[in-house]
């Protein structure tokens, strides 16, 4: 299947049976930027949603709670959901309302588990600088849940409009280009740009002694090759979007740090949502690793919501070189 047909079938097809959007409700600052995002991806996705919160019990060596002061904890609980849901538009999609009493990464993982093609929307707070505080219970759905995941930090705001640019990293490996056909039915159903993002690293050369001229004019040619090849590789995709009628633009950028360069591209961008892979080209090397090095790093600096999928590596079609598979040895997204 080329890839324009992967991005026509991913972008068309309907909810997966049993999917569902899952937003997990802890408290009310992060409601306020979750909750738009979780009905935005509800409408977009037609899946239905779900509000959940999980009251979260003590340990078994601690003492008991008090049975009616507990059941008056539940039902605050679901008056605050009620009205969290009452709060959205009437154009918006219902959402039914959900509690669950445990531990909450326990209880959001089987959860997800539990419903098939289910995603979980999840806030995030700054804290010491990150824009993302990855608290313990949400770095343990990290570690845990396979379902794709939109990360929302507590600064984001979901302007009426919905999404009006969605930036979308590539780095040339497949498990990156996997992530289109979602960013794709998003930016359809939000009437939204889709910016294709990639970052050429600057090449590093062993420095025991001064660079000669010409180490730098070596350098210079590398830097030079890689960009001409971004270029064309993004321009091909660029023209698959555009025969589906979406609007993409492309952005190809230099750093010493493709994690850095890409987050302020992001942010200079005034992107409304990122879409991502877990994992990019490194996962060629580190299949261990459920997320690479730029996921990890947008996860605690990135200020804009981040929807992150977990794929897997296709394999080239057969009779399909590497290039037409649209893969090639330009920058390491992770």
């Amino acid at each position: 299947m080329s890839l324009a047909e992967q991005l026509q079938y991913g972008s068309e097809r309907g909810s997966p049976s049993g999917s569902a959007i899952v937003a997990c409700i802890d408290r009310a600052d992060e409601a306020a930027s979750i909750m738009p995002h979780a009905f935005a991806l509800a409408e977009a996705l037609e899946a239905p949603l779900t509000l959940l919160q999980v009251l979260e019990t003590r340990a078994a060596s601690e003492a008991k709670p008090d049975p009616i002061e507990w059941d008056l904890r539940r039902h605050e609980a679901r008056r605050a959901l009620r009205r969290l849901a009452e709060a959205q538009s009437a154009a918006s999609p219902r959402a039914s309302l959900a509690l669950a009493e445990g531990r909450p990464a326990d209880e959001i993982s089987r959860v997800a588990s539990e419903q098939e093609g289910c995603l979980v929307v999840l806030g995030t707070s700054g804290w010491n600088g990150m824009p993302h505080y990855i608290s313990g219970t949400v770095h343990n759905v990290l570690s845990r849940v396979t379902a794709p995941i939109l990360l929302v930090p507590s600064c984001a705001r979901l302007a009426p409009a919905s999404y009006r640019r969605i930036v979308v990293p590539l780095d040339g490996s497949c498990w990156a280009e996997s992530v289109l056909p979602m960013a794709a039915r998003l930016a359809k159903a939000a009437d939204a740009e889709l910016l294709l993002a990639h970052v050429v690293p600057n090449p590093e050369l062993t420095e025991i002694r001064p660079l000669e001229p010409e180490d730098l004019l070596l350098r210079q040619h590398v830097v030079e090759r890689n960009e001409a090849t971004a270029r064309g590789y993004l321009a091909r995709i660029r023209t698959n979007l555009e025969a589906m009628g979406l609007r993409a633009r492309v952005c190809s950028t230099r750093g010493d740090d493709v994690r850095s360069a890409l987050a302020q591209l992001i942010q200079s961008e005034a992107a409304d949502l990122v879409v991502l892979s877990a994992r990019g080209q490194g996962a060629n090397h580190h299949h261990q690793m459920r997320y690479g090095s730029v996921a990890s790093f947008l996860m605690a600096h990135c200020t804009v919501p981040m929807l992150i999928l977990q794929s897997e590596a296709r394999a080239p079609a057969a009779g399909m070189t590497e290039d037409h598979a649209l893969r090639f040895p330009v920058a390491c997204l992770g």
